[in-house]
């Protein structure tokens, strides 16, 4: 179905219909709502509709079909790779409302959440009863459980821990035609046919609006240590960690970043970053004290091979949070560095990143374009930063070209476009040639099966 623009009559059915609290459509209200955390796209919604129950669901998407109009589900709008920004004639459905903790059940260590609820609420929760959600994408204090399922977002414990499909145990779903299905349970196993629940991990809001999410939680770690490591290159940094990995040492986190990062960090918020450094790792071991002491041995062993310019061990808290308080506010210290700043995303088998290293730096030198990397290193999801700016289109035509390249280095590595950040509009072009033919036609086929009127967030992960 093409999107059109809905007649008056239409719009006064919609205006009509709910009341002026739960809808926005004036100009000024719905700029907002108009592009997410990725730079570059922007579109205006139709409306913005807050939905207060089921039935207000059901309905706009009836309406939505009856008028050719299409729906956007949306939490914070953190997405960074254009996932949420509308397409023309979208009415956004915001759930950032639907905010409640339903239940915790602690005998089966599970928590029941409305999609709207944020990460850090859900992380605070837990802790209260002495448990754990690992899940931390960087945005964790506004992003919502909702937008974590729609990208299956990672974070700095990805290493260890997995991702957000690993905690995903069961969800509420509206599918476009308007049916509520359940789909999961709480139990630990389950083979029972197809996993229909993973189908919507990851789909972008795309196949159907999650309405409910439960959640696994596991027991919080007793201990954790912090090893901060420098470097004199960026390969030394990338080997060490490819070694870690290779001597079946799996920590809880094991982060890089490159110079450019380290600086803009250091003039941000300082964290005591060594200065004369290439690269810094930053590894995170938790667990029983006994098994983390063990275990910091053993990387010292693996890092000392490497020739560290400098290792410091944080044990105290507070130590501790500093350094991942810095780690978190990269992005933000790199923004401060150019005027357009896009954070892209890839991941390479782990045996592979020194050589996707050394490929951005000669990238970046081949096309004259900056490029700071950070990356959740031990899980071979690189983060290539491009201080750009978007009013100069050749340096914006160099920054494609560069970005193109990098994206068909990691495939050629046996790598993916995206980690953690999902496709949408930023990356939607690439995805075919991580797909052959086939492969690609059957990814079209489910949206087609479950949305054949393209009612649900168009154009986004392909057209």
């Amino acid at each position: 179905m093409v999107s059109k623009e809905p007649t008056d009559e239409a719009l006064r059915s919609l205006i009509d219909h709910f009341p002026k609290s739960s809808l926005l459509i004036s100009k000024e209200d719905l700029i907002p709502y108009s592009f997410d955390a990725t730079a570059t796209f922007y579109q205006p919604p139709l409306a913005v509709l807050f939905p207060s129950s089921i039935a207000d669901i059901q309905w706009i998407l009836q309406w939505a079909k009856a008028n050719h109009a299409c729906i956007l589900p949306r939490g914070s709008g953190t997405s960074l790779s254009g996932a949420v920004v509308p397409q023309k004639n979208s009415i956004v459905l915001s759930m950032a409302k639907w905010n409640k903790i339903l239940e915790i059940d602690r005998n089966n260590l599970t928590i029941l959440v409305e999609p709207g609820v944020t990460t850090q609420s859900v992380q605070e929760e837990a802790d209260k009863l002495s448990l754990f959600y690992p899940p931390d994408p960087g945005s964790y204090k506004i992003s919502t459980i909702g937008g974590n399922v729609g990208h299956n977002s990672g974070g700095i414990r990805g290493l260890k821990y997995g991702v957000t499909r690993n905690y995903v145990l069961g969800l509420e779903v509206i599918l476009p035609t308007g049916q509520l299905l359940w789909l999961g349970n709480k139990c630990m196993k389950d083979s029972a046919g197809y996993s229909l629940k993973d189908l919507f991990i990851g789909s972008e809001g795309t196949l159907g609006i999650v309405s409910k999410v439960l959640l696994r939680l596991i027991p919080k770690p007793q201990e954790r240590q912090v090893i901060l490591a420098s470097f004199s290159t960026l390969e030394a940094a990338a080997e060490a960690t490819s070694a870690i990995i290779n001597a079946a040492l799996i920590p809880s986190a094991l982060e890089f970043l490159d110079r450019k990062t380290i600086d803009c960090i250091e003039q941000y918020n300082p964290a005591g970053f060594p200065k004369e450094s290439e690269a810094v790792l930053l590894i995170e071991s938790d667990g029983h004290p006994q098994a983390v002491r063990d275990e910091i041995v053993c990387i010292l062993k693996v890092l000392q091979l490497y020739n560290p310019l400098d290792i410091k061990i944080a044990e105290e808290p507070k130590d501790q949070e500093q350094l991942w308080k810095a780690r978190k506010v990269a992005f933000s210290a790199l923004a401060r560095k150019a005027p357009t700043v896009l954070l892209e995303d890839i991941t390479v088998p782990r045996s592979a990143l020194a050589e996707m290293i050394r490929k951005i730096q000669q990238i970046s030198s081949q096309y004259g374009v900056e490029i700071a990397v950070y990356a959740h290193m031990g899980d071979g999801n690189l983060h290539p930063v491009f201080l750009a700016d978007e009013q100069n289109e050749d340096l914006m035509e160099k920054v494609y070209r560069a970005m193109k390249e990098i994206f068909l280095y990691a495939i050629k590595l046996g790598g993916t476009i995206t980690g953690e950040h999902g496709v949408g509009l930023a990356k939607k072009e690439f995805l075919a040639y991580q797909y052959n033919k086939e492969e690609f036609q059957l990814l079209k086929s489910i949206k087609k099966i479950l949305d054949p009127d393209n009612l649900l967030n168009p154009g986004k992960i392909f057209d």
